[in-house]
């Protein structure tokens, strides 16, 4: 999801035009440069130059490319066959990270359909946005202004001339933190596949790539081995470390380089840590608290088994579909409460969906400054530029009416219950992952519907606004020492 880098400071709000894209050293006359190209360039090099329009020309592309590979004979099994409905949901929720099945994936697709999926989930992980940037940079050799002044607000770095190397870097950290999680969850799956070399290297490289993406998929038949701590904790810690985003994670690196405490870290850092820590250990209290004695979460287990189960169960479904087993089994109040952990879904321009926490955060904040009498709204002492709290009610808005909308939908093509579709919807556009039996390769409308909903979660409202409507480019743009990501 695209998401705009916000000044909080309002001198500039005027010159920006609203836009509040702020950086040093440099400045940029837009206007002209694009009639230039409009003049000089034919379509599809325009197209380069605008990276709303490129990054759903080239999430639309993959998809069609992932649906056809999965058609192929070789992606099913002998006794399997693939109808179009299928492999488009598939690669569309294998694309978006979401991770929803609607077929066994270890029973129906063979090396090579598993493949492509974990292709795909990759590919989706590393961001439509920065995959569209390094599309360009391998073609153009350089950046136009535009493209990198987005490419920045999708990352978090400060300076266009940092673009590059952040690019490296972000992929560099992502390959890091999987061959991790593939070093630590080798032993566990060792013992547990019975020292099966080959399958062992495959599921440990399929569940390293699936949890930091967060994308549910997995490559053996009983899903994730929740009872099974030495892979049940690398693969929690990873799918966490995958919800905050590239921008705190790289701001978190740099600020341990410097020696930097708490203190020093961005003001986006201090909101996502703060809201994340808040949503999971609220998570961890309701499934304690609501589902102990749910038999299908904590069967005849004792205190530690079930305070495990329920900390795997407060961080995956927000973001990650792993061992969806149980979720049928829960009190309908929780999956309501699932609802709506999985629509403010983890931090914003991470591999996770919904509307990010740090603009649920500024939602809390803005009704904190409403019901206290405050004309200001303050975060760690800064205030927040009103564009941020504008973008911040239009993302909620937005994306809660087009929630219920696909919600009722859904409910006149199944006839199901209002808790299952919303928690339904909730898990496509909040990319969860998990599902509680709605969605069925036999029914194509439902399946079409929800896939239709996760491109729509995986490109966000910003995406789809910047592709229809591009800045006018005759602003002097700045970037700013502190800001938020929302969206």
């Amino acid at each position: 999801m695209l998401s705009p880098l916000i000044d909080d400071y309002p001198s500039n709000s005027d010159r920006s035009h609203g836009y509040a894209w702020w950086f040093s050293e440099h400045t940029i006359n837009d206007r002209a440069r694009f009639a230039n190209h409009r003049r000089r360039h034919r379509p599809p090099l325009r197209l380069l130059g605008h990276p709303g329009r490129l990054t759903i020309a080239y999430f639309t592309t993959l998809i069609v490319v992932m649906t056809a590979l999965l058609m192929c004979p070789a992606a099913s099994r002998p006794t399997r066959y693939t109808p179009l409905s299928v492999a488009f949901f598939t690669a569309v929720s294998a694309l978006s990270t979401c991770g929803i099945s609607i077929v066994d994936t270890a029973g129906h697709w063979t090396m090579f359909g598993q493949g492509i999926i974990l292709i795909s989930v990759q590919l989706g992980g590393l961001g439509v946005m920065s995959f569209a940037s390094i599309i360009t940079i391998a073609v153009n050799r350089h950046m136009r202004a535009s493209q990198r002044v987005l490419t920045a607000e999708e990352l978090g770095t400060n300076r266009l001339s940092e673009i590059r190397s952040v690019l490296t870097l972000m992929v560099a950290t992502t390959l890091s933190i999987e061959l991790i999680t593939f070093v630590a969850l080798f032993p566990g799956l060792w013992k547990i596949n019975n020292k099966d070399l080959g399958r062992t290297l495959w599921e440990a490289v399929f569940f390293a790539v699936s949890s930091y993406n967060n994308a549910g998929f997995t490559p053996d038949y009983a899903g994730l081995h929740v009872n099974s701590w030495s892979v049940g904790l690398p693969i929690l810690l990873s799918a966490f470390a995958g919800t905050l985003g590239f921008p705190v994670l790289l701001n978190l690196l740099r600020s341990a380089q410097r020696g930097d405490g708490p203190r020093r870290w961005t003001l986006h850092t201090k909101l996502t840590l703060l809201t994340t820590g808040i949503l999971v250990t609220l998570s961890l209290v309701w499934f304690l608290a609501v589902e102990w004695e749910n038999p299908s979460l904590f069967k005849h287990a004792d205190t530690a088994t079930r305070i495990r189960h329920a900390l795997a169960a407060a961080v995956m479904p927000r973001t990650s579909g792993f061992d969806p087993s149980w979720v049928p089994q829960v009190s309908e109040p929780t999956k309501v409460f699932m609802s709506v952990m999985m629509f403010i879904g983890g931090g914003s321009t991470s591999t996770a969906g919904g509307i990010r926490v740090t603009t649920f955060a500024v939602i809390l904040l803005i009704c904190r400054a409403a019901f206290t009498g405050h004309t200001d709204v303050n975060a760690f002492g800064r205030r927040l530029h009103t564009r941020t709290l504008m973008t911040a009610v239009s993302i909620t808005a937005s994306c809660l009416t087009l929630v219920l909308s696909a919600s009722v939908g859904l409910m006149l093509l199944t006839g199901c219950s209002l808790t299952d579709a919303l928690f339904e919807t909730c898990s496509a556009f909040g990319l969860g992952g998990y599902s509680v039996g709605v969605a069925s390769a036999a029914d194509s409308g439902a399946t079409t519907l929800l896939a239709l909903v996760m491109v729509l979660g995986r490109l966000g409202p910003m995406t789809i606004a910047y592709a229809i409507n591009r800045p006018s480019g005759n602003e002097v743009v700045h970037y700013p020492t502190e800001s938020i990501v929302v969206g």
